[in-house]
């Protein structure tokens, strides 16, 4: 089958088969006559595989890692539970700064119903920002790294 039937098959986009096949995940064969890329009934398992790794939060270069040892008849599966082991705490730890998060804007916009619009004039640039209280830096530091990455 060509990238659209295996797309349409494993409900996806044409270009995420694409994206998986330069990434390495899939490897189709080439019809010698025209140069499109086939795959076959493995492939479209192989890509539902991937999309349930997706949702569990895998990378694809953990996915890569995941199937590379699939491939050489090694299980997998001692990875897959280190990884999520790992990955769950600094999860729940994310969920609780965004609590956070959500709260101090709860809180931000609580308290600025009432004031009115600002324009800027030389020493102030957003009233409502400037009235509400300075985070501690440590926590600044931290959302603003975890923007990043």
């Amino acid at each position: 089958m060509k990238v659209s039937e295996l797309a349409r098959r494993a409900e996806v986009t044409a270009e995420t088969v694409r994206h998986y096949t330069r990434e390495g995940l899939l490897h189709p064969q080439r019809d010698p006559d025209n140069g499109y890329q086939l795959f076959d009934q493995a492939d479209l398992e192989r890509l539902r595989f991937i999309q349930r790794a997706r949702t569990l939060g895998f990378s694809v270069a953990e996915i890569g890692d995941i199937l590379a040892h699939a491939d050489q008849g090694d299980s997998p599966c001692p990875m897959v539970r280190d990884l999520l082991a790992s990955r769950l705490p600094q999860i729940r730890a994310r969920i609780r700064e965004l609590e956070a998060l959500a709260a101090r804007m709860e809180q931000a916009l609580d308290a600025w119903a009432e004031m009115p619009d600002g324009t800027p004039d030389g020493h102030s640039l957003c009233r409502l920002i400037e009235s509400f209280p300075e985070a501690a830096p440590s926590h600044c530091s931290r959302v603003g790294e975890e923007r990043s990455t």
